[in-house]
């Protein structure tokens, strides 16, 4: 009887890992849904877009360049965390202030 409970959790535990995956996964795949039907659209926008609507911009106050910045900016408006804390994490709840920080650096 003792073999057969612990068979049970084993079991319980093992469903709730594949609901878990499963909701991840179902997110994950409409948000590339939304991308492939998106045209591609050019970096300042995307800028805007990962900043919250407002222009990212440097510390001097010029518009940062360069493609690596324009990646990471995607990736986060593709639903990704860039910061080091999550990094490649999809973000389930709105923002993430630590991302949005090393945006607007």
């Amino acid at each position: 009887m003792g073999a057969l409970y612990t068979e049970l959790g084993e079991i319980k535990r093992q469903i709730i890992e594949l609901l878990e995956e499963n909701k991840r996964l179902s997110i994950e795949n409409g948000q590339l849904r939304k991308l492939l039907k998106k045209d591609s659209a050019p970096a300042a926008p995307l800028l805007q877009a990962a900043s919250g609507g407002a222009a990212v911009s440097t510390a001097q106050g010029r518009e940062p360049t360069g493609e690596g910045y324009d990646n990471l900016a995607r990736i986060y408006q593709e639903g990704f965390h860039i910061c080091n804390v999550n990094y490649g994490h999809l973000r389930m709840e709105g923002d993430c202030l630590f991302c949005m920080s090393f945006l607007n650096k």
